[in-house]
């Protein structure tokens, strides 16, 4: 296995180059049906133009008006990130002009953030703990999103639908901590756990509720890993698959080296990915924060938290990956599977759920990550899908541990379960699959493949042991599986002793 640690390098004509990466991660408060200033609704999927607001729509004298739950959601999400969440913050003005942005500047928060510095733990190989890694947070803003412009196949007209103008976004910057394609797939798809966990945002990249803008520039490392300064950065816009942030991250420090290597400089631009050709293009020259004139919003009052308010927000917070991912190991389960059954909040609930039923935790956590895992991907179902519910597996995994059925016959139970929606024990009794210990019965059998396999069984007496196996096979499929495995090992190096 490769060495998840091993620094991540560029071999250009002139040597190695490091490359740094950093994020800025646009995600939608989905928890909140109604947009940052106005009561206009969010739903995904809607008819162009019939979720506006005379707000979202900048007519004149309209006033924005912030979303109480939409700051309580962006002040969760920066616990969860523990990260310092700021009493005082304000509003700025961030002047441009796009024809899907009405007012012809967004409300968002530049000197003053909600939220503050904190950091994500990340591991760029779920197998080895020594991977991880701590990408910092700068900080976390909220901002109202734009609309969309619609372009028709012939350049000659623009559509503009402002469904998403004013739609609450957080907008949470890392710092530039990032050395690889991986670890910047590592933090997204992190990231986007947290979110998923706090509820905050529903993490659909396809739906663009998350997305991310990739900052890539390149250097050369410096001696015995020294720092070197930072090279001129690009910035991929409106990035929304995890594959996509990792393929755009390796292809632009390649372009980037290249183009220092033939003698050309990087420019500081603003690009955009192209996810069939696997590369980026130039949309325009990057601007500066003087260049949009940011000054405080003076339609906002400042926000002001009081303490009853972040204490609420802290006590809503649910158990988050790491904790739970903690809590699993000191139950037994290893590092991995803990790590498979906290990546997704939805699996992470259903597990918990099947600990409740009162099933072992190692036991159901290698059940659930070889068994259902690969049922689920077989029928191509989400484990919200899943035909077994947590109650359903518990009470076919207690039939194992009780000794009522073998593990191999319960994986025939479980196909029937995923088909019929029957019970484990209505199954393994309407079909006659209980496991026999009557060892009687099983002397029986093993005495006729022994006598049927005399040559091996003086081979295996010789000292060839692996021929016990054999042997094994031949009894439990005599007694078509039903016979209790720890019961027919027994009798076997009894009567081949």
């Amino acid at each position: 296995m490769a060495d998840a640690n091993a620094p991540f390098r560029i071999r250009g004509e002139t040597g190695e180059w490091e490359v740094v990466v950093g994020l800025e991660v646009h995600a939608q408060i989905t928890a909140s049906k109604a947009k940052l200033f106005s009561g206009a609704a969010t739903a995904f999927g809607a008819e162009p133009n019939t979720q506006v607001s005379l707000v979202d729509a900048a007519m004149p004298g309209m006033l924005p008006v912030p979303n109480r739950e939409c700051i309580r959601q962006a002040v969760r999400t920066g616990m969860a990130l523990d990260a310092k969440i700021n009493k005082w913050s304000r509003f700025d003005r961030k002047n441009y002009f796009y024809a899907d942005l009405p007012q012809g500047y967004q409300i968002s928060q530049l000197y003053h953030p909600l939220v503050g510095e904190g950091e994500v733990t990340v591991l760029t190989d779920e197998k080895d703990e020594s991977s991880a890694k701590n990408i910092g947070i700068e900080r976390i803003h909220v901002e109202q999103d734009a609309g969309k412009l619609m372009h028709d196949q012939h350049p000659t007209m623009s559509y503009v639908d402002l469904n998403r103008s004013g739609v609450a976004l957080m907008e949470i910057v890392s710092r530039p901590d990032m050395r690889s394609p991986a670890e910047a797939g590592a933090y997204l798809k992190k990231l986007r756990s947290i979110l998923r966990y706090v509820g905050s945002c529903d993490g659909n990249m396809d739906e663009g509720s998350m997305r991310a803008d990739v900052n890539v520039s390149v250097r050369k490392p410096g001696p015995n890993g020294e720092e070197t300064p930072f090279g001129t950065r690009t910035e991929t816009k409106n990035v929304n698959s995890v594959r996509f942030v990792m393929a755009v991250v390796e292809h632009e420090a390649k372009r980037q080296v290249e183009l220092i290597e033939s003698g050309g400089a990087v420019a500081q631009e603003t690009r955009l990915f192209d996810p069939d050709k696997g590369v980026t293009r130039s949309l325009r020259s990057k601007e500066d924060a003087h260049d949009y004139r940011y000054f405080p919003d003076p339609d906002l009052l400042p926000l002001e938290l009081d303490d009853a308010f972040l204490e609420e927000c802290r006590g809503s917070l649910p158990e988050l990956p790491d904790d739970k991912r903690k809590r699993y190991e000191g139950l037994g389960i290893t590092p991995y599977n803990a790590s498979v059954l906290t990546a997704e909040v939805e699996t992470a609930r259903w597990f918990d759920a099947l600990l409740e039923a009162g099933v072992e935790p190692k036991q159901g956590a290698n059940w659930v990550v070889a068994e259902l895992f690969g049922a689920l991907n077989r029928r191509g179902e989400s484990i919200d899908a899943s035909p077994v519910s947590p109650t359903q597996a518990a009470e076919l995994l207690k039939l194992v541990a009780d000794g009522t059925i073998s593990g191999t016959i319960a994986k025939q139970v479980f196909e029937i379960m995923l088909e019929s929606g029957e019970g484990a024990a209505a199954i393994v009794e309407s079909r006659g699959l209980k496991q026999t210990s009557d060892t009687g019965a099983i002397d029986a059998e093993i005495d006729k493949i022994l006598a049927a396999n005399a040559d091996k069984v003086a081979e295996y007496k010789a000292g060839k042991q692996q021929l016990f196996g054999f042997f094994v096979g031949q009894t439990m499929k005599a007694m078509q599986g039903k016979a209790n495995p720890q019961l027919v090992n027994e009798r076997l190096r009894t009567k081949l002793s």
